[in-house]
């Protein structure tokens, strides 16, 4: 069974939502990302997507695309963002990890190149926000060969799509809180709520709910209506504003803590 469909089914029975953070891979660089990336997991993330720096982003919104610059500085590529989940797995993280790219990257990549590395590095989802699901099937066809979910984003302006979306989920439903692209914001569309509803119809599977998501209140606020809260830009955020104490030795292990504090600190 993939890793995804285990970590939900052990959180319904202990009734929990699962926390799922955002990283952007090799933000700042490659050594301090894996040890983030640890670092969550300690402080109680269930699984993690692993952001592809990508210099032009459709969803991501200026945190993001910052923490790309920095990324792309360190001259991440995509085959080491794919590596990135290896070397997590060797130094003992366990929960599910999710790859979060765009479509150009993969396909200059070669998709049977592609999945072959991905299914063996450890990854087990993946969400190709600019891949439509009307032209999605050579990928879909793919990813269900390798046992890699691909999960599809809806958002309240999708509208009639959002069951032909849903019902071809594997692993989870990713609804959009709020029109735009990803960053803090103080409110959300407002019928999230009929348009969370809309997506259960829609689905057996597990929704989650990200997009703007920063604080330990607005995660309340999802916990029980989602199965899963996706939190981005505001741990991005976080890793940006500890970037001079993680570059520098004495005060890395402050700037990691810090990190995981935040995190913790979301799970309530």
């Amino acid at each position: 069974m993939n890793l995804i469909d285990q970590a939900f089914a052990r959180l319904k029975k202990e009734g929990r939502t699962a926390l799922i953070p955002f990283v952007t891979v090799g933000d700042p660089d490659f050594e301090t990302s894996l040890a983030i990336i640890k670092g969550l997991e300690q402080a109680g993330a269930d699984m993690i997507e692993l952001g592809v720096p990508y210099s032009d982003p459709l969803a991501d919104g200026p945190v993001i695309q910052r923490a790309s610059d920095r990324a792309l500085r360190s001259s991440i590529t995509l085959t080491d963002c794919i590596h990135m989940a290896e070397r997590a797995r060797a130094e003992g993280v366990q929960i599910p990890l999710i790859l979060f790219t765009y479509f150009n990257p993969v396909l200059q990549f070669g998709l049977e190149s592609f999945f072959e590395l991905v299914a063996s590095k450890g990854i087990s989802g993946l969400i190709i926000p600019d891949l439509p699901i009307e032209e999605d099937e050579e990928v879909r066809a793919m990813a269900e060969a390798a046992d890699i979910h691909l999960i599809p984003l809806v958002a309240p302006t999708s509208r009639d799509r959002v069951t032909r979306i849903s019902q071809r989920a594997r692993g989870f439903v990713y609804c959009v809180s709020s029109l735009g692209v990803t960053g803090v914001r103080a409110d959300f569309h407002s019928d999230i709520d009929q348009f969370l509803a809309t997506v259960r119809e829609a689905t057996d599977l597990p929704i989650g709910i990200g997009f703007g998501i920063s604080s330990r209140e607005q995660v309340a606020r999802f916990e029980g209506v989602c199965d899963a809260v996706i939190v981005g830009s505001a741990i991005v955020r976080k890793i940006e504003e500890a970037v001079p104490m993680l570059e520098q030795a004495a005060t890395r292990e402050q700037g990691l803590a810090s990190i995981r504090e935040f995190v913790s600190s979301l799970k309530g």
